[in-house]
């Protein structure tokens, strides 16, 4: 995917002001020259959550999270990065670079034209419903209000083959987009109708409130395949999406919990009944990139199945996308339903109290995954501990490193006895060895340096010759050189800015860390302070070669160049001192 230029990602960030972003969402108080609030991505009592307007980024002490008004849209409003870049620059009232995007301008029309074209149908849809007698009966008769209605947008397509073509597809044009995005069918003789017929309508929604695919939902048994879905297109993979998202996210300012169910009226059956969590696989099983969305909405995930065979082999399919995304922190359960039942059905019969119970109840994933593996398997044989070592390693090896990885390999080698060493014969206890004490260090040059850059990174621009550092061997000397050029290339950067540049790369943590510390003094002594410590690495560069000549004299003499450039470098060193 191209890249958004760097210089459109810094003048956006320098015209968005990031206390107006995250206040628009959370409540922020002055404190000083920053605003201080309650953590949203962790749960705490004290303010411990800081938003700078000088430095244009926030950090949270308590959980550590960081970032710019960017990665605030990502992982608040839990957009893409390019769709949190398109709502920024809406905000602020730019265009994003045709460039950032791979898809052409013609492509990007067309794209446009059609979510158009979805929400006009979803709009003909609904209007459908308020004057067919049958479809509003059938949903008063399955409890579903106006209110709900609206929230979903559900909608009814009309009995016959032509009546959305007739409405819509007025031109060839049209009737182009209604095809590519999944409304049309054609028959073997080329005849074009109308893909979806005396079905209620519930349309899916992306991650940023566009209709970007139908579900169609028989109301009598014998009529058809009980669901329908738009088939795949270039706006809809169903194996990406989830049907209710778009709503949970609207109903909840901070999602606990997501509640996976099978149907799209147990999604609006639950809503209905206040439990404003669950959304649906779309006419799929829970596919990886499901799994990774779910957790990047909620901590913790229930898969709620009919109790059956086939239920059960649902479950374990989530249970296989799942596991390799169990990072510590996540939380997975799996929620058995009776008989003849469904969250549809149960939560009409017993309410949403109970069955938040049945949830409370449900089964976490380390239980159900050595249930299953066990099922058939005899432990108190040799054979059937080998046999479940067998299945269940190569699975726990997905389990990204953590505790919780751990705690399942434990539990895998206290059924199995496999890994455990044998009675009698411990291992050799390890030699103890003296706690050695570190050395105390002296304040680094390079972490001052860099600290002052993060406060205001337009100093780096009274430096000059900054390149006469390079080469010294010390730890964090290319991070300093790479932000003294970055400032160079780009002098109005900001410190959010800054740290953008860094969004993805192992330095990016220590860096909004060290970003967020309130340095003491002003910028007349930031400026002394960091032209003091550059002048200080410049000796220690020279002292640094000095010592390579010497060390190269002993060993094996000095040519006539290697002489002069010694000299040269003593005379030098004793200037500076």
């Amino acid at each position: 995917m191209a890249r958004i230029p760097d210089a459109f990602i810094d003048d956006l960030l320098a015209r968005s002001d990031i206390v107006e972003v995250v206040g628009s969402r959370v409540p922020l108080k002055r404190q000083g020259k920053e605003y201080a609030a309650r953590c949203p991505f962790h749960d705490e009592r004290s303010a411990s959550f800081t938003v700078s307007p000088t430095k244009q980024f926030y950090h949270c002490f308590g959980c550590g999270a960081h970032g710019t008004a960017i990665s605030f849209l990502m992982n608040y409003d839990r957009l893409e990065f390019l769709d949190a870049v398109e709502e920024l620059a809406k905000r602020a009232g730019m265009e994003v670079p045709r460039d950032a995007n791979p898809r052409s301008p013609q492509q990007q029309d067309d794209s446009r034209d059609q979510y158009s074209a979805l929400d006009a149908a979803t709009r003909f849809f609904q209007k459908q419903l308020e004057g067919n007698d049958k479809a509003l009966a059938y949903l008063d008769g399955r409890g579903v209000d106006a209110d709900t209605r609206a929230r979903f947008s559900i909608g009814y397509a009309p009995d016959g083959y032509s009546a959305l073509k007739d409405a819509l597809g007025k031109d060839e044009r049209r009737m182009k987009l209604l095809d590519r995005v999944g409304l049309f069918s054609k028959n073997d003789r080329g005849h074009v109708y109308d893909k979806f017929r005396d079905r209620v309508m519930f349309p899916i929604f992306d991650r940023r409130g566009r209709v970007i695919a139908f579900g169609g939902r028989v109301m009598e048994k014998d009529d058809g395949p009980k669901y329908l879905n738009s088939p795949e297109t270039a706006l809809f993979h169903k194996g990406r999406e989830l049907y209710g998202l778009w709503q949970v996210r609207q109903a909840n300012q901070k999602i606990e919990r997501l509640i996976v169910v099978e149907g799209y009226m147990d999604v609006v059956s639950l809503f209905q009944f206040g439990v404003t969590q669950a959304v649906a696989t779309l006419g799929t099983a829970t596919t990886p990139d499901h799994a990774e969305l779910l957790f990047r909405n909620a901590p913790d995930v229930y898969f709620c199945f009919d109790g059956d065979n086939a239920g059960r082999k649902a479950g374990w399919r989530a249970l296989e996308s799942v596991l390799p995304r169990m990072k510590d922190g996540r939380q997975a359960f799996f929620l058995f339903l009776p008989d003849g039942e469904d969250p549809d059905t149960i939560v009409r019969k017993e309410g949403a109290e109970a069955f938040d119970t049945r949830l409370k109840q449900a089964t976490p994933l380390s239980q159900f995954f050595f249930d299953e593996l066990t099922r058939e398997i005899n432990l108190g044989t040799l054979d059937g501990k080998a046999r479940l070592a067998e299945r269940a390693k190569p699975m726990l090896a997905q389990i990204p490193d953590g505790a919780f990885g751990d705690l399942m390999k434990q539990e895998l080698q206290r059924m199995t006895g496999v890994g455990r060493a044998p009675a009698g014969n411990a291992p050799a206890t390890a030699p103890v060895r003296r706690a050695q004490v570190a050395p105390v260090q002296k304040r680094s040059l390079v972490r001052a340096a860099i600290a002052i850059l993060l406060q205001q990174p337009s100093l780096a621009l009274g430096l000059e010759g900054h390149h006469a550092i390079a080469g010294l061997r010390l730890p964090g000397i290319e991070l300093l050189l790479e932000l003294l050029e970055l400032v160079q290339q780009r002098p109005d950067i900001s410190t959010g800015a800054l740290l953008q540049h860094f969004d993805g790369r192992e330095e990016q943590a220590a860096l909004h860390r060290l970003a967020a510390v309130a340095l003491p003094g002003d910028e007349a002594s930031w400026t002394q302070e960091l032209h003091d410590a550059v002048v200080q690495l410049e000796k220690q560069l020279l002292q640094q070669r000095v010592d390579e000549l010497l060390a190269k004299q002993r060993q094996q003499g000095l040519d006539e160049t290697d002489k002069y450039e010694l000299r040269e470098l003593l005379k030098t060193r004793a200037t500076m001192r």
